[in-house]
């Protein structure tokens, strides 16, 4: 597990990516396997649970007989804690389990490069109304290369009657970008409390206690870390020192990474359904991991689960291709998570291959960004993700504490990766629900055939359908 050093900020992103095998027989005997997972992740102490069907009636008293406790179940799936490898055992010889696992805490990945946070001028309005009136606007190449000001011009700046959930490291609403934005009684802490075992050592992690201690009174879900911070702020914002793709989308926070860098994966499925169950118009996963298919086909079959889940409630997933560029056309046996879960929007990054300045004139912002992973049976959609020449720029967590002078006032950091993508996607979607409807489907053919057609024509590896266009997507412009 690493732990970084802050002097300046570092340019952040998360992993993703793709595949498919099948669940086993019902009735079979069930063995408890673990995931074999990214470099760096380890166990939780926790065990992932696919049901076939309904599970039996008694299945928690079951489970405390034999040590455990029932964290969360539903939609076929649940996470218990607290049996040892023996209990774990006796419970997949049940004939209603269709597969048992172990959970695994997947890190976010290594950052890109480094850029310095920069605050702007005290007391300064919001502009939901204008958002090209932010402070920082001018460095907000990412906005205007979709089209964002375009579609603010004609009128759509979003409503808050439809909501994004941000499954991330939370989200810090006292931000003055954020204030107001978020749903703090939608909003949630699924972390928990959980053990992460790795290299031989085990490790300890109650986030909401390490909240209370720093934050008195602050809110569970709040962003100890910056990422979650940064990406809900490219959704939505007040554009007060910075704009996002919308001013008016109500943002929930889904904390399903702590912020000692790591996300357990029951934390990640159980805030899909969460989100989903709870009218979720558009969930973001600016995250990921991976594990070998071949010897985890069950654990495909759990994410399978809950994201088909989601997409039967109406809910729009955007995720984050991943930074590792790799190929996801011939990744072999990897998966890397969840770029090829079903009905998901997966979005490649985008940058300038150099900047004048850090207002511009940038060239070439159309750039193919060299981390991005790629693929054309993998990629949906471009959006811009930064670079080094030019990162995207959005609010920093006023409560980070990986990012201390961020609690000095209203920061923005630049970032750079496909976790900066994604939620560009995720606010066009957030502007297309009210004329489509909670219609994933739709909404994403529309933003698929509204794309600008980069690299070879139609279906790119690298660009997928092309880059995001919201103005087109929206019908301002053909």
């Amino acid at each position: 597990m690493r732990l970084y050093a802050f002097p300046t900020i570092l340019i952040a992103a998360l992993s993703t990516g793709c595949a498919d095998p099948s669940a086993p027989n019902p009735g079979a005997p069930v063995a408890v396997r673990s995931a074999t997972s990214a470099e760096g992740a380890g166990v939780t102490g926790r065990h992932l649970i696919r049901f076939h069907g309904v599970p039996a009636r008694g299945f928690a008293e079951r489970v405390a007989a034999l040590g455990g406790r029932v964290e969360w179940l539903r939609a076929g799936l649940a996470t218990v804690s607290g049996l040892d490898a023996a209990g774990a055992t006796a419970l997949a010889g049940r004939k209603d389990i269709a597969a048992i696992l172990d959970d695994v805490a997947i890190p976010l990945d290594e950052p890109l490069g480094r850029v310095a946070a920069e605050r702007s001028a005290a007391d300064l309005p919001m502009t939901p109304a204008a958002p090209q009136a932010a402070f920082f606007f001018a460095r907000q190449w990412h906005l205007r290369v979709v089209g964002a000001d375009r579609a603010w011009a004609a009128g759509n700046l979003g409503r808050p009657s439809v909501t994004a959930y941000i499954l991330d490291t939370g989200i810090d609403g006292t931000h003055p970008d954020l204030a107001g934005l978020v749903d703090l009684t939608k909003s949630v802490d699924l972390l928990g409390t959980f053990t992460v075992t790795a290299g031989g050592v085990a490790t300890s992690f109650t986030e909401s206690d390490t909240v209370a201690r720093y934050f008195p009174g602050a809110h569970p879900s709040t962003d100890l870390f910056y990422h979650g911070t940064h990406v809900a702020a490219t959704i939505s914002s007040n554009a007060v020192a910075a704009a996002g793709v919308t001013s008016r989308t109500t943002l929930v926070a889904v904390k399903v990474c702590a912020y000692l860098n790591t996300c357990p994966l029951s934390s990640v499925l159980r805030g899909v359904l969460h989100a989903a169950d709870n009218g979720a118009d558009v969930i973001n996963l600016s995250l990921g991991g991976g594990f070998a298919k071949a010897a985890n086909g069950a654990l495909v079959g759990l994410v399978n689960t809950a994201f088909n889940h989601a997409a039967s409630k109406g809910s729009t997933i955007v995720v984050a291709a991943g930074n590792a560029s790799t190929d996801l056309d011939h990744n072999g046996n990897a998966y890397a998570s969840y770029c090829d879960a079903p009905g998901v929007i997966c979005a490649s990054a985008t940058g300038p291959a150099a900047a004048a300045g850090v207002n511009g004139p940038w060239t070439d912002a159309d750039a193919r960004a060299a981390y991005s992973n790629y693929g054309r049976s993998a990629i949906d959609l471009a959006a811009p993700g930064g670079t080094s020449a030019a990162p995207v720029w959005a609010a920093c967590s006023r409560t980070s504490v990986l990012v201390p002078v961020c609690q000095a006032g209203a920061f923005v950091i630049g970032l750079g990766g496909t976790s900066m993508a994604a939620p560009h996607v995720a606010g066009a979607v957030a502007l297309l629900v009210p004329e489509l409807g909670r219609n994933p489907a739709a909404i994403h053919d529309r933003l698929r055939s509204a794309a600008t057609d980069l690299g070879q024509p139609g279906t790119d590896p690298y660009y997928g359908k092309g880059r995001l266009n919201v103005a087109r997507a929206l019908g301002i412009e053909n």
